[in-house]
């Protein structure tokens, strides 16, 4: 079964990419590469059970269970021991990857309270682009009474582009609500 926004990006977006800054190898058409997903979780350090609560919400989230991301070393005035867990990630590629943009783009955003859209200037010069969630909830697979707390959130979208305004035509080939 194709994935929709695969789909998108064969049919579409690829030949838009070619037209507009006009590759000869196919290979050099930017693509996503892969999608990070991390959640901080700086209450653990008094309740380890913070950590759990968070690997479930990012499961139901990706759609496959996240590493629990430990601290490096100790900072006393976070009283913070090394190896302790303070959160988890979770790296889509292929399908789950495009599945995630789909549910990002056309679900969750919109469900962000006061959205205009997000910024177009989060590009890291290599093509990347981060964006970070306040909340959950604007997943649809969260329930609303099975929250502990809310928890923010970081998405990372890795491209195969050189520069940012390929990765910039590359995303908003898939409608990425971008402002300014």
């Amino acid at each position: 079964m194709a994935v929709r926004f695969q789909e998108i990006y064969e049919s579409k977006v690829r030949a838009a990419l070619v037209a507009e800054f006009g590759y000869k190898n196919a290979l050099e058409v930017p693509r996503l590469d892969k999608i990070v997903i991390n959640i901080g979780v700086g209450e653990a350090v008094q309740d380890s059970k913070k950590v759990d609560a968070a690997v479930r919400d990012l499961t139901l989230i990706a759609g496959q269970k996240p590493i629990v991301t430990k601290a490096k070393k100790s900072i006393a005035t976070f009283k913070l021991r090394e190896n302790m867990p303070i959160g988890c990630k979770v790296t889509l590629r292929r399908k789950q990857m495009y599945e995630f943009l789909d549910r990002l783009i056309t679900i969750a955003l919109p469900r962000v309270r006061d959205f205009r859209g997000v910024k177009s200037n989060s590009f890291d010069g290599k093509g990347n682009y981060a964006l970070g969630l306040k909340e959950q909830l604007v997943f649809p697979e969260i329930d609303y009474d099975k929250v502990d707390a809310m928890r923010g959130m970081d998405i990372v979208i890795c491209t195969t582009a050189k520069t940012d305004e390929e990765a910039k035509a590359l995303l908003k080939g898939f409608q990425m609500p971008f402002v300014n």
